[in-house]
This record gives structure tokens, sequence and C-alpha cells, in this order.
């Protein structure tokens, strides 16, 4: 993967891993990457996946369960 210079890395990978959550490439309650699979995909540091796992995690679009690995997060319905 060629990494933009300007933005943190842990960021676009971040990006990629959302935009795979919202086209349903990872489905909810589904598992996502982890660190090491992050690190082997994108070739980053141990730190860095940790980073892109930590930050989908505050925006509430995965959860972690100890011992299983973190998974994609129910989203709301939006009510008409």
């Amino acid at each position: 993967m060629q990494f933009a210079p300007d933005i943190p890395r842990w960021r676009q990978v971040a990006e990629i891993i959302r935009r795979r959550i919202e086209d349903g490439t990872y489905a909810t309650r589904t598992r996502v990457p982890s660190v090491i699979q992050l690190t082997n995909e994108f070739g980053i540091a141990h730190a860095t996946a940790q980073k892109v796992l930590a930050g989908l995690r505050r925006e509430g679009l995965t959860y972690t369960e100890p011992g299983l690995g973190s998974f994609v997060s129910e989203r709301p319905t939006k009510s008409d």
C-alpha cells in the first residue's frame, strides 16, 4: 500500500477498515482484523495497528471482547 506522507498511517488504515465496515465487508458482530493481521496486510508496526483498533473503538464502530478480538458494533437504526 502506498501511504500519503502527510497523514498518519494509523488514520489511513483506520479509514480503510471504516469503509469496509460501511460497505458490509465486515458485517455487524463479525470480527475485524487483529493487530497481527493488520501488520501483515498493511506492513505497519504493531503499535500502529493498535492505534487503528483503538481509534475505531473510540468512534464506536467496534468493540473488543478480551481473548476473542474486536468486532463490528451494532449501529442504531434510523426511524423515519
